[in-house]
C-alpha cells in the first residue's frame, strides 16, 4: 500500500479478462465487415492502405531472409533498422507475422488490429482499477480509452496503437513503483515503452515527469531521496536495454530535416490559424474527425495531426463534473496544465522534443487517459453536481454546432461569392457528427437519471451505453474513411500479391518509376523505385533533393520537370496505371497531342493493368564522368537545370577536388576567384552547359559509354564490374551515402566519397579490370547490442540486490517476532 493513495485492488482477474474480451468483440464488430467485404484484407485509406500494409511486408520477409541491413527496395537505398524502428521493428504485433508466409501478412493486418484495441482496453484497466472501486467502472473506463476519439482517428496510422497500449501501462508501473513498493517492474515497463516507439515515448517521457512532479507537489506521494534514486536506476537500465534498436535508429535518422525546426517567435507561442483553437476545443466534444478529410475546421492545416479526443457516451460531461469539486486533487491540476500545453505551440512540441516543422496533436492519448481517470472518478463520486455537468457539456456542444454549423460565409470559390451558411467542409457530415455527440449525450443522461441510485445497475448500464455508443460512432467513422478510399480498388485487383504478373526480365535489376501512381506500388512487390512513401529513409536522400531544389518531405515523388533525374538514378522503365477516363489529362503519362510527358520513354507493354514504358535515356548503375565541378559552382545552376547538370559533371566539395586533383585537374590559381575573389569574374564550366532534349540524349550516352558492365545487390550491400580502358577516376553510385558502408576495389579497401549531394563514389585504378564491392553494417547496432547486453547485466544485478535486501530484511523481521515472543513466554 502506498504513502498517501490507496490502491482499489479488490477486484477479481476476471475484470481484466472481460475487458478484453469485450473489447475484442467490439472491434471484430466494427473491423470483420470490412475484412470480409475485400475478401480477407482489411483496407481503410491513404496510409493504412499504402504504408502500413507493404512496410509489414517488406520488413517481414527482409526478417525471414536474413537481412536487416541496407535495404535497396525503401526509396534509393536505406538502413532497414533506421527506417523502420518508427513504424514497426519494436512492435511485438509485427513480430507475430514472422512465422507466416508473405503472401499471408496482408490478411494478419485485420486481425492485429482488432487485437490491439483489445489490449489497448486491458491496459487502460489495468491503469484505472486502482482509482475506482467498482471492476465494471473500470471496465467502462477501459473501453472508453480504447475506443476515444484519438484511438479511432488513428486506425489511419496502425503503428500508433503500440503507444496507446504501452502507455497506461507504463503509468500503472510508475505507481506501483510509487505507492506499492514495487521494483523492476518500471524498468521493463520504461524499456517497453521505449522499444516500440521511440517517437512517442519522447512524449511520454514528458508526461512522466509532470504525472511524477504533479504527484510528488500535491503531496499524492511523499518524496524520498532514496527511492528517487532507486526510480532513476530504474529508467536508466529500461532505457539502456533499448540500445540495440534506438541506438542505429537514432545515429540513421541524423540530419533528417523534418527533426532539425525549432519554435521561435510569436509561433511558438500563438497558432499560426485560429481555427486550430476551435479544433482543439470542439475535439473533445464530437467523434474524431477523419484524416486527411476534417469537417470541423477545414482550413485549420491539421488534416493529419490527430486531434482528436472524445470519450463515447460522456463526451467531457464526467470531466467537467469532476473540474468543478471543490477539492484540489493532483487529476484536477495535471488535466489543467495538460490543457494548456495544448493551446500553446511551444509547450504542445514538448511532446515531439521542439519539433515544430508541423503541428501534430499525437501525444493526446496521455490527456485522454487523464480525462478517463476523472470520468470514471466521477462515476462514483456521489458529490457530482451532474445536472450542471450536462448544461455545460450540452451547451458547449450545441455552441460549437451553432457557431461552426450556422455561421454565414463567403463562398469564394464561388464566381459571384455567394454567401453559405456554415464554415464546416460537409453540410451532411458535420450535422451527423453533431447528431451523433448529442444523441450520447442524451444516452448518458437517461442512464444517469434512471439508474444512479443503485450503483451496480448504474454501472452496468454505463458499461452498455459505452459498447453501444463506441459500436455506432466507430463504425460511423471507419465507415466514412473506408468509401473515401481511391486506391482500395486498385491495390486489391491489381498490386497486392500481384509481383508474379510483371513480366518484364530485368525488373529486379534495375529502379522503375511509377507515374500518378498508388503510392509504395514498388515496395508492394519489392522492385526498385525512384517513388517511396516513407518519411524515415536515408538523410542523405533528403539532402539530395534539395540541393536540387525538388520537394522531398514524406515522400519522393519528382515531377516531369526532372526528366534527367531518371537517367541520373538509373531508372529504366515507368509504370502508369491505365484507368477511365485518365488518358490524356493530367493523370496520363500521354499529354493532348500524344507524346509521353519526358523525352525518350516509349511504350512497350501493359501488365496488371500499368501500361509500361521504357527509358531509352537509361544509365545503368554505376558510371564515370569527365568533368568534376565544385558545390559553389554546382549552387548557381538554377533548380530547373540541375538534374541534367549533374549528367554533365560530378558535384565535389573543394577538399575532395584537391584531394583527387589528379582526376578533376583541380588548380587553385584556377579556383582563387571562387573562394578568395570577386565571384563575378569567375568562369565555371558550367556556364557553358547547354540543356535541350539533343544535349540530355548525348550525355546520357557518354554516361552509359563508362558504366559497368554489370551489377548486382547482395546481402549486406552490392558489387559491380568495371573494364576501366582509360585514366584513374570516381566511379559513381546513384546509392544513398552511408558511414556504414566499406568499399574494396579489387580486394583492396578504399575510400567512399560523398558526391553529388548525398551519394557515393569510389577511385578506380587507370586501365584495370575493377570488381568493386560495397558491404553494409548499421552503424551503431554492435554499440547498441553492447549496451542492451550491459543493461540486461546491470538488471540482473540490481534484482539480486533487491533480493538479497528483501531476505536480509525478512531475517531481521522473523529475528525479532523470536525475541518479541521469547519476551513473552519470559
Amino acid at each position: 500500500m502506498g504513502n498517501r493513495l490507496s490502491a482499489f485492488n479488490n477486484k477479481p482477474h476476471c475484470y481484466g479478462l472481460f475487458t478484453f474480451l469485450a473489447a475484442l468483440i467490439m472491434a471484430a464488430v466494427i473491423f470483420v465487415p470490412f475484412i470480409v467485404f475485400n475478401n480477407g484484407i482489411m483496407y481503410y485509406y491513404g496510409d493504412f492502405n499504402v504504408q502500413e500494409i507493404p512496410f509489414y511486408q517488406l520488413v517481414h520477409d527482409a526478417v525471414r531472409n536474413g537481412n536487416l541491413g541496407w535495404n535497396h527496395i525503401t526509396d534509393l537505398g536505406s538502413d532497414t533498422i533506421s527506417s523502420y524502428s518508427f513504424y514497426l521493428l519494436g512492435s511485438p504485433f509485427f513480430w507475430a507475422t514472422i512465422p507466416f508466409p508473405s503472401e499471408a501478412v496482408p490478411y494478419l493486418i485485420g486481425p492485429l488490429l482488432i487485437i490491439k484495441f483489445a489490449c489497448a482496453a486491458l491496459a487502460a484497466y489495468l491503469y484505472l482499477k486502482r482509482y475506482v472501486k467498482n471492476g465494471t467502472v473500470a471496465m467502462v473506463g477501459g473501453l472508453m480509452y480504447a475506443f476515444s476519439g484519438f484511438s479511432i482517428y488513428n486506425v489511419f496510422f496502425f503503428h500508433f496503437h503500440e503507444p496507446l497500449i504501452v502507455f497506461p501501462l507504463l503509468l500503472a508501473a510508475l505507481d506501483s513503483f510509487l505507492f506499492d513498493k514495487k521494483r523492476i517492474v518500471f524498468a521493463l515497463a520504461v524499456f517497453a515503452a521505449c522499444i516500440v516507439n521511440y517517437y512517442f515515448f519522447a512524449g511520454q517521457v514528458v508526461f512522466v515527469v509532470m504525472y511524477y512532479l504533479m504527484l510528488t507537489l500535491t503531496k499524492t506521494y511523499k518524496f524520498k531521496i532514496t527511492e528517487f534514486l532507486i526510480l532513476a536506476v530504474e529508467v536508466l537500465i529500461g532505457f539502456a536495454a533499448t540500445a540495440f534498436l534506438i541506438l542505429p535508429s537514432v545515429i540513421g535518422l541524423m540530419g533528417n530535416p523534418r527533426l532539425d525546426t525549432l519554435p521561435e517567435g510569436w509561433e511558438a507561442l500563438v497558432y499560426d490559424k485560429p481555427e486550430k483553437y476551435f479544433l482543439i476545443i470542439l475535439s473533445f466534444f464530437f467523434p474524431s474527425d477523419t484524416p486527411a478529410f476534417p469537417v470541423f475546421t477545414p482550413n485549420s492545416n491539421c488534416k493529419w495531426a490527430s486531434v482528436a479526443g472524445w470519450i463515447p457516451l460522456a463526451g467531457m460531461t464526467g470531466v467537467i463534473g469532476y473540474m468543478q469539486l471543490k477539492n484540489r486533487s493532483w487529476l484536477k491540476k495535471l488535466i489543467s496544465l495538460l490543457m494548456l500545453f495544448a493551446f500553446v505551440p511551444v509547450l504542445n512540441s514538448m511532446f515531439q522534443l521542439f519539433n515544430s516543422s508541423i503541428y501534430y496533436a499525437r501525444w493526446f492519448y496521455m490527456l485522454v487517459l487523464m480525462l478517463v481517470l476523472a470520468t470514471v472518478k466521477a462515476f462514483e463520486n456521489e458529490e457530482i453536481d451532474w445536472n450542471r455537468a450536462v448544461r455545460w457539456s450540452v451547451g458547449i456542444t450545441a455552441g460549437i454546432a451553432v457557431l461552426i454549423g450556422l455561421m454565414p460565409n463567403k463562398d469564394s470559390e464561388s464566381a459571384d461569392e455567394s454567401f453559405t451558411i456554415g464554415v464546416q467542409a460537409s453540410f451532411e457530415r458535420f450535422w451527423i457528427y453533431v447528431l451523433l455527440s448529442l444523441m450520447s449525450l442524451l444516452a448518458f443522461v437517461l442512464i444517469y437519471k434512471k439508474f444512479r441510485i443503485n450503483k451496480k445497475r448504474f454501472a452496468a448500464m454505463l458499461l452498455l451505453g459505452t459498447v453501444l455508443t463506441s459500436l455506432v460512432t466507430s463504425f460511423f467513422v471507419i465507415a466514412e474513411g473506408f468509401v473515401s478510399s481511391n486506391t482500395t480498388k486498385t491495390i486489391n485487383e491489381n498490386i497486392i500479391n500481384k509481383r508474379d504478373k510483371i513480366t518484364i526480365e530485368d525488373i529486379d535489376e534495375v529502379r522503375s518509376d511509377f507515374y500518378e501512381c498508388v503510392d509504395n506500388t514498388a515496395m508492394f512487390w519489392q522492385i526498385q523505385s525512384i517513388n517511396c512513401f516513407q518519411s524515415s529513409v536515408s538523410p542523405s536522400i533528403m539532402k539530395f533533393y534539395k540541393a536540387l531544389g525538388i520537394t522531398r518531405d514524406v515522400a519522393s515523388r519528382p515531377n516531369t520537370d526532372a526528366y534527367a533525374l531518371r537517367s541520373l538514378l538509373s531508372c529504366k522503365y515507368l509504370f502508369d496505371y491505365e484507368e477511365e477516363n485518365k488518358k490524356n489529362n493530367k493523370y496520363s503519362f500521354i499529354d493532348e497531342d500524344g507524346d509521353t510527358k519526358m523525352p525518350y520513354w516509349q511504350y512497350i507493354d501493359n501488365n496488371n493493368n500499368f501500361d509500361i514504358y521504357q527509358n531509352h535515356c537509361y544509365i545503368p548503375m554505376g558510371f564515370t564522368y569527365d568533368e568534376f565541378v565544385t558545390k559553389e559552382e554546382f549552387d548557381k545552376i538554377d533548380n530547373y537545370n540541375k538534374p541534367q547538370a549533374m549528367l554533365y559533371s560530378m558535384v565535389l566539395t573543394r577538399e575532395q577536388m584537391i584531394k583527387y586533383n589528379d582526376i578533376t585537374k583541380y588548380s587553385e590559381g584556377d579556383y582563387d576567384l571562387l573562394y578568395f575573389g570577386n565571384l563575378s569574374n569567375f568562369v565555371s564550366k558550367t556556364q557553358r552547359y547547354v540543356y535541350s532534349h539533343k544535349d540530355y540524349e548525348k550525355a546520357c550516352k557518354e554516361r552509359k559509354a563508362t558504366s559497368c558492365s554489370s551489377f548486382e545487390y547482395t546481402d549486406n550491400g552490392f558489387k559491380a564490374e568495371y573494364k576501366n580502358r582509360g585514366g584513374k577516376n570516381l566511379m559513381f553510385f546513384s546509392v544513398p551515402y552511408s558511414e556504414g558502408f566499406k568499399a574494396t576495389v579489387n580486394g583492396k579497401p578504399t575510400d567512399i566519397e560523398e558526391v553529388n549531394y548525398g551519394f557515393m563514389a569510389v577511385e578506380i585504378p587507370a586501365l584495370t579490370d575493377c570488381s568493386i564491392e560495397f558491404t553494409y553494417e548499421t552503424p551503431g547496432l554492435k554499440q547498441g547490442c553492447m549496451i542492451s547486453l550491459g543493461a540486461l547485466g546491470a538488471l540482473a544485478v540490481y534484482s539480486c540486490i533487491l533480493l538479497t535486501y528483501s531476505l536480509l530484511k525478512k531475517k531481521k523481521e522473523n529475528v525479532q517476532i523470536l525475541r518479541r515472543k521469547n519476551n513473552d513466554i519470559r
